[in-house]
């Protein structure tokens, strides 16, 4: 990634599209108070330097699917090659390798009722060991506090998509098979060049994007470095919750504004969360204080993030 600087023009607009994720930069313009060419250049500015990106994630679940989160062990010589092999995967959701180089974590898709899609996995040879556990649910609504803290609260009313209209998701079908990895490439690539790429019309090409988002089926999201905005410290923490206290703890944590992810899962530990601090004093502060404080909590595993080649979570 070239080195990349964000001002506050920069973190509204990335906000702006947190919000909306294909809210046209008129619109978000009118909103910021900031021309839209303006806006159009910065964000072609830090999706090419690899800063920022909007891309689509489809609500597999509604769909009938399950999540896995599988942790590999892997040669610290092969985590990098193995993460963007899997990243390029169309049923994974993110994918990360921890600070140890040899660890990589990733959400796998899979019909519901069958077991994970792990053959390939188990057969690589650098690959040396593989654990899958069930992600139950996900307990955490909002976003990370870092990634949306640059609006006020009537600027975010004022992008925010029109919410879904309780159809639940939608059956897909074949413009969809083209469609929908189209957009998670590019979140916003122009209905045009979409109904090009795919030789499908225009007029049906946006039709379907909009039902596909109405019915909730369809989301945007925004892939960004925390470090960017200022936060250097990720971790993954394992938790080990006494089941009385799960949905209690998980409501805490989810309410904290270090948290950027907080599900739950089956396997040793029954609670997952992904922290982001400012750095690793911060970091130590929110483990040992927060976390430490926190009722029901039997055991606690921690590993810091080393990269993403996969950025984009489940729509949750």
């Amino acid at each position: 990634m070239d080195s990349v600087i964000l001002d506050p023009v920069d973190l509204r607009l990335l906000h702006a599209l947190h919000v909306d994720g294909r809210a046209p930069f008129s619109r978000i313009a009118g909103v910021l108070d900031v021309s839209d060419r303006t806006l159009a250049r910065r964000f072609a500015r830090l999706r090419a330097a690899g800063a920022a990106r909007v891309t689509a994630v489809v609500d597999t679940r509604g769909l009938g699917h399950a999540e896995w989160l599988v942790r590999l062990r892997v040669p610290p010589a092969a985590a990098g090659a193995l993460a963007g092999s899997l990243a390029r995967r169309p049923d994974t959701a993110w994918v990360t390798v921890l600070s140890s180089g040899t660890e990589i974590i990733c959400i796998l898709r899979a019909p519901a009722g069958r077991p994970a899609p792990l053959a390939s996995l188990t057969r690589h040879p650098r690959i040396l060991d593989v654990r899958a556990d069930r992600l139950l649910r996900h307990l955490m609504d909002g976003r990370w506090f870092g990634r949306t803290s640059a609006l006020t609260a009537e600027q975010v009313a004022a992008l925010r998509p029109p919410a879904s209209d309780g159809t639940g998701p939608v059956v897909l079908g074949d413009l969809d098979r083209g469609l929908l990895p189209a957009l998670a490439a590019d979140g916003r690539a122009a209905h045009p060049s979409l109904a090009r790429r795919l030789g499908w019309s225009e007029s049906a090409v946006r039709r379907r994007l909009e039902a596909l988002r109405r019915s909730g089926t369809l989301h945007f999201d925004v892939e960004v470095d925390p470090a960017l905005l200022g936060f250097s410290a990720q971790c993954l923490l394992w938790l080990t919750v006494v089941p009385s206290r799960l949905a209690a703890t998980a409501r805490a944590l989810a309410g904290d504004a270090e948290a950027a992810f907080v599900g739950a899962t089956t396997g040793p530990h029954n609670l997952m969360a992904i922290a982001v601090c400012r750095d690793e004093d911060a970091l130590y502060t929110y483990l040992a204080g927060r976390i430490g404080a926190l009722d029901g909590v039997e055991r606690v595993e921690t590993a810091p993030i080393t990269s993403y080649s996969k950025r984009a979570a489940p729509a949750s």
